[in-house]
């Protein structure tokens, strides 16, 4: 068993040293730049954030020495302990300040230290920064704050260090979620999160922090957020997934297309709100959908994809039996009576 686990691992960080093809014709596209790992890209980009705003703040459990991934390094040093310092062990008030910063009109760059950890901080992110602009009618808001969480498998984590908890954060309207594959990728998403007027959860993939390499603008850029990334183009079936998944599926459909089976590989990046339009197309003309996740499969965010395309791609017109009612942002008092009214189209 422990040589098949060893042979396991060695094949996944080849996966992960590969580059990403990220063109359609499956060619390798290079960013000028300076070659650089997915943690490095992250701190490339912290330190972008700070240089470019003095309003930003990056805290979180020892950030103040690089963190333990060393994703803040150089970050005290450089722009002073008054922006970059570190907090209690305490996820909940971690989460509570940077609330309270961002809704001063500040950029709040908070590190919860695993993912795995973040359930404390709940109440906070969902009760919370969620519903901070519409308790109000938008008279204020926390849309400054973003969460920064390393997730997933590492392969030696065990339980309390590999964990995937996007899917709890998915079910939240008035946040946002956002997943990177890879270092330009993980730079550019996360400028535009910092820089996004709503709370954004952003999760890193820790497999990859020192796997994954390629080329790197060094200057200040950003990506869009919820427009999902065709990374390969194909006729015979979609696959889409997020994060470190991409490595694995990205091989997959080098394997495939040996046996002569043209895959359409899609990463969906921002998972709230997520791109259904790039994944429908895709779907309409390949007939065929697979897609891997990290995460238990049981309500994982993999079923509300699937449930999405099957209502826009596979029932025919005039004969759909499934039907989602869902509000789609959290709501006053005032309008509950509007709400409840959903029963009454469920029974309809």
């Amino acid at each position: 068993m422990a040589s098949v686990l060893r042979r396991s691992q060695t094949v996944l960080n080849s996966l992960c040293r590969r580059q990403f093809s990220a063109s359609p014709d499956g060619n390798l596209t290079t960013h000028a730049g300076k070659s650089m790992n997915l943690y490095s890209a992250i701190n490339q980009a912290l330190h972008i954030a700070l240089e470019t705003d003095p309003r930003a703040y990056v805290f979180g459990e020892d950030v103040g020495f690089g963190g333990v991934f060393r994703c803040t390094t150089g970050l005290a040093d450089r722009y002073g302990k008054d922006r970059v310092f570190n907090t209690p062990l305490c996820e909940q008030g971690i989460v509570g300040f940077g609330i309270g910063l961002a809704a001063m009109g500040n950029r709040a760059i908070a590190e919860i230290q695993f993912a795995d950890y973040i359930y404390p901080a709940f109440d906070q992110i969902v009760n919370e920064a969620a519903k901070f602009r519409y308790r109000s009618g938008n008279q204020f808001n926390c849309g400054g704050l973003t969460i920064r969480a390393p997730y997933g498998a590492v392969g030696h984590g065990g339980h309390y260090h590999s964990q995937s908890p996007e899917a709890f954060f998915c079910h939240v309207p008035g946040i946002k979620v956002v997943i990177p594959r890879s270092p330009y990728q993980a730079k550019g998403l996360l400028l535009s999160c910092i820089r996004d007027e709503n709370p954004v959860v952003f999760f890193e993939p820790k497999w990859l922090y020192r796997l994954a390499v390629e080329e790197v603008p060094e200057d200040d850029f950003m990506l869009p957020l919820s427009q999902a990334d065709v990374i390969r183009e194909g006729s015979d079936i979609t696959l889409v997934g997020w994060g470190a998944q991409l490595s694995v599926m990205e091989q997959a459909c080098i394997d495939a297309e040996k046996e002569g089976i043209s895959c359409e590989l899609i990463d969906l990046r921002t998972l709230l709100p997520w791109d259904k339009e790039t994944v429908e197309a895709s779907v309409r003309k390949t007939g065929r959908l697979l897609i891997s996740h990290e995460a238990p499969v049981t309500g994982g965010f993999g079923a509300e994809i699937s449930a999405s395309i099957v209502e826009r791609c596979f029932l025919r017109q005039g004969e759909q039996n499934i039907n989602v009612l869902h509000v789609v942002r959290p709501f006053s008092s005032l309008h509950n009576p509007i709400h409840i009214l959903l029963l009454c189209l469920c029974i309809d």
